[in-house]
């Protein structure tokens, strides 16, 4: 794409305001939101449900973001997004929250041109010893945290018109801090309001159970649960135990190499065994990350260094044909990439 045609593009869709919540919407067909507005859950083939495309590890309010070009991270990221597609792809989850990278009118341009519906998030990522945590998380409550992200529901992203489609938090192993626990609660309180499902970032099973009790406690539904990377979770019980409560046990990180192909594998045929893979997702949480030379200033975009040298495509080539081996079915497939996504992700409750 050509400089002139990407400013173009660029400038053209900050005015096209998406399908913004209204008290309205309440009893409408469940939804997703993406970059570019609904999708209905029939139109999801086959869907990633927690990757990146860019992420900036430099820390909150430490750096001004995006640091790099678009029009270069553009050229570098669109033609792994093309192959999705043309592997039947419909519907891949952006996971970089705020303050770490998320730069929402990168993936509208992306979807545009790839075909491929993206969704982005809301939220605060209060992993990593709390590094991406901008200062006003500390001093505000969880209720004026909750209207920031209500605020980028109603009204858009960074002006953008463009809305979240989950509520995305990070947190590290329990027991969990005040200002995790505050989180919590916000997220909560803006589920409630909106309908937004809610994806934690989890640093082990203990803080999963903490989780799942705080949001209890505040009145969210399990199904409105997402446990991102449960495969913390290494005895498994607590997948079984959540899972069967209605939370969506989230396995996120695979990768090309022969441990991790048997790791996961263990995670799904233990959920199968207890009849639950109705409630898992699977995805590689792959990205680039954005990296800056010390000594020359430079920004360049790197592959995440996770285990795949190939972005988003070990579960096509590798962790899929392990599975068949192990019995697991077309319609095993169709229930974890196509059903599970659409139904962890919709949004079905619109509350004034």
């Amino acid at each position: 794409m050509e400089r002139k045609e990407f400013i173009s593009k660029s400038l053209a869709g900050s005015f096209a305001l998406v399908f913004l919540y209204e008290p309205e919407t309440r009893g409408v067909e469940p939804f997703l939101m993406t970059v570019t507005g609904r999708m209905l859950l029939n139109k999801v083939n086959i869907a990633l449900p927690h990757e990146h495309i860019t992420t900036d590890f430099s820390g909150a309010e430490t750096v001004r973001q995006p640091q790099y070009e678009q029009l270069v991270a553009f050229n570098i990221i669109l033609p792994w997004l093309k192959k999705l597609k043309e592997q039947g792809v419909t519907l891949i989850t952006e996971c970089t929250p705020n303050f770490i990278g998320r730069d929402v009118r990168l993936l509208r341009l992306l979807s545009k041109s790839s075909g491929l519906n993206i969704m982005t998030n809301t939220g605060y990522y209060a992993a990593v010893g709390q590094k991406y945590l901008p200062q006003h998380t500390y001093s505000e409550t969880a209720v004026q945290l909750s209207n920031r992200f209500l605020k980028e529901w109603t009204s858009g992203i960074d002006g953008s018109g463009i809305q979240p489609g989950f509520i995305k938090l990070g947190v590290d192993k329990g027991p969990l801090k005040e200002v995790e626990k505050k989180l919590i609660r916000a997220a909560a309180l803006t589920h409630l309001k909106s309908g937004l499902k809610i994806a934690i970032h989890t640093g082990d099973s203990h803080a999963a159970a903490e989780e799942f009790s705080i949001l209890a406690g505040e009145g969210v539904a399990p199904e409105a649960f997402i446990w991102v990377h449960a495969q913390n979770d290494t005895t498994g019980d607590t997948q079984v135990e959540l899972a069967k409560k209605g939370c969506w046990i989230s396995l996120d990180g695979i990768n090309a190499s022969d441990s991790s192909i048997e790791e996961y594998g263990n995670h799904l045929l233990r959920l199968k065994k207890n009849d639950l893979l109705t409630k898992v997702l699977i995805s590689h949480d792959d990205g680039w990350a954005v990296n800056r030379n010390a000594q020359t200033g430079v920004v360049s975009l790197d592959l995440f260094n996770n285990g795949n040298i190939v972005p988003y495509q070990t579960i096509f080539s590798k962790f899929k044909p392990y599975l068949r081996e192990k019995g697991f079915t077309d319609n095993d497939f169709a229930v974890i990439m196509t059903r599970n996504p659409a139904q962890a992700y919709s949004i079905k409750v619109c509350r004034a």
